[in-house]
């Protein structure tokens, strides 16, 4: 089930028309608190839709944050027409554009899903020294806690769960931030950088950069 967060509840509109259309169970609300309820009378949502069509900027902000301590994906939803207003320091798991094409929600769910909890059936990713909790979020290398950003945790499980797969920037900007036409590809160049800095050391050795077109995680990382 989903759980659309919108101000204009009892109101149908085109947003609620598309998750039927997907075949979709949902329900609406305009509290946030009904997010930290998730175990109550309500059956706990696989993800969280926030129709920007109808929200401000705060409550917005607001329920991603709750998502995240829930951990919970959450999905911004916008109005085409309203592209040029969308603010990328929002930061969901993704965003979508409405009216959306066939097929098009139910497959940024699963990307969403898989960014927030790994694969299906995963919950602790392991190559070499290199272990990642998905659940808790924890890394560490060796069994030495590292602390990244969720951005740069994003990253490195996309990477790590496709060892030898060569990802472009302009995909680990869709995928990773979802907004592949809104930001530049520097983005990513400063984040793999920085994730490099703190997992890798003369002996480990993680992400390899293929020149002129983006990056992989290593099929064989060295470990000590």
């Amino acid at each position: 089930m989903l759980f659309v967060l919108s101000s204009s509840e009892g109101r149908p509109g085109v947003l609620e028309s598309e998750i039927d259309v997907a075949g979709l169970t949902y329900q609406v609300g305009a509290d946030l608190p009904w997010l930290d309820q998730v175990e109550g009378d309500f059956p706990a949502p696989e993800a969280v839709l926030l129709d920007l069509a109808s929200l401000d900027s705060g409550q917005a902000r607001q329920a991603v944050d709750q998502c995240r301590k829930l951990k919970l994906p959450v999905l911004a939803v916008l109005p085409r027409e309203r592209v040029d207003t969308y603010d990328p320091a929002l930061n969901p798991d993704d965003f979508l554009l409405s009216p959306m094409h066939r097929g098009e929600l139910t497959a940024r769910l699963r990307q969403a899903s898989h960014r927030v909890r790994g694969p299906a059936g995963a919950k602790v990713l392991k190559l070499g020294d290199l272990s990642i909790d998905l659940e808790r979020y924890d890394v560490t290398i060796g069994g030495r806690r590292v602390s990244l950003t969720y951005k740069e945790f994003q990253l490195l499980v996309l990477l790590a769960s496709n060892p030898g797969r060569v990802y472009t920037r302009e995909a680990l900007l869709s995928q990773v931030w979802g907004y592949d036409y809104l930001g530049g590809t520097r983005t990513v160049d400063v984040h793999i950088r920085r994730l490099r800095s703190k997992v890798e050391d003369p002996d480990h050795s993680f992400v390899e950069t293929i020149w002129n077109v983006g990056y992989r995680f290593k099929a064989q990382s060295p470990s000590n």
